[in-house]
């Protein structure tokens, strides 16, 4: 499909959204009807390494996204630092899947299927991710011509919008990454590392595990390990 008739049918299924929804989420809601995906999410490179997620169209996916977060690795950033599409298996992998505690915690969270990761670039630069879900025994639904073409004008729309991202959950993230680097007297990337350990070990997410630091429902000062108070909700 030329360049043209990808905008035209781009348009086409951008008017069928909810308009008062942001642009990132629409453009991630319309890109993953077209490529054929079950579900999709956008990330945004941040600091080197680091991507936060920026919207996703459904649960499934924004746990797939947390996944590799919390992993602090995974084909989405292959795709970043390579600047190519990258496909991982969900659920049952092979002896050479480069990413296997993420196909199979990925595969629980939103069932078997392959993982495609797209690089948004803006002005020829890799800024993002475009990560699809696809289900068993399935590609996209487009070549991988049009599937960059797409991601690359969600990254041009949604840096665009920056100021209208919200960076919130980064932004708590960092903080509780300062806590535990003072509480433990380590550096942050020793604190991150820390922190994804924790979300790893007891199946939640950085962002929640970010939240009780900042909410004082954890805490890493005890030399004897991490002590948690239990939420204000229990």
């Amino acid at each position: 499909m030329n360049t043209s008739e990808l905008l035209g049918l781009l348009a086409r299924t951008l008017a069928g959204l909810d308009a008062d929804a942001t642009v990132a989420a629409r453009m991630c809601q319309a890109c993953t009807t077209i490529l054929g995906a079950r579900s999709g999410s956008l990330t945004l490179a941040t600091l080197p390494g680091e991507q936060v997620t920026v919207t996703s169209t459904d649960a499934a996916a924004a746990r797939v996204a947390g996944i590799q977060d919390m992993l602090g690795e995974g084909p989405a950033r292959r795709a970043f630092e390579d600047d190519a599409i990258v496909s991982a298996p969900l659920g049952a992998t092979t002896g050479d899947d480069p990413y296997p505690v993420f196909s199979q915690l990925a595969g629980e969270a939103t069932g078997d299927g392959t993982w495609f990761g797209v690089p948004m670039r803006v002005g020829g630069q890799p800024v993002g991710v475009l990560g699809l879900v696809v289900g068993p025994g399935r590609v996209l639904a487009r070549d991988d011509e049009d599937a960059q073409f797409l991601a690359d004008a969600i990254g041009t729309a949604v840096l665009g919008e920056i100021d209208q991202v919200g960076w919130s959950a980064r932004a708590r993230v960092d903080q509780a990454t300062g806590m535990v680097s003072a509480q433990l007297r380590v550096q942050p990337h020793d604190a991150l590392a820390v922190l994804r350990a924790h979300a790893f070990g007891r199946g939640s997410t950085l962002e929640d595990v970010a939240e009780d630091v900042l909410a004082r429902r954890l805490s890493f000062a005890d030399e004897a390990g991490p002590v948690e108070s239990g939420r204000a909700d229990d």
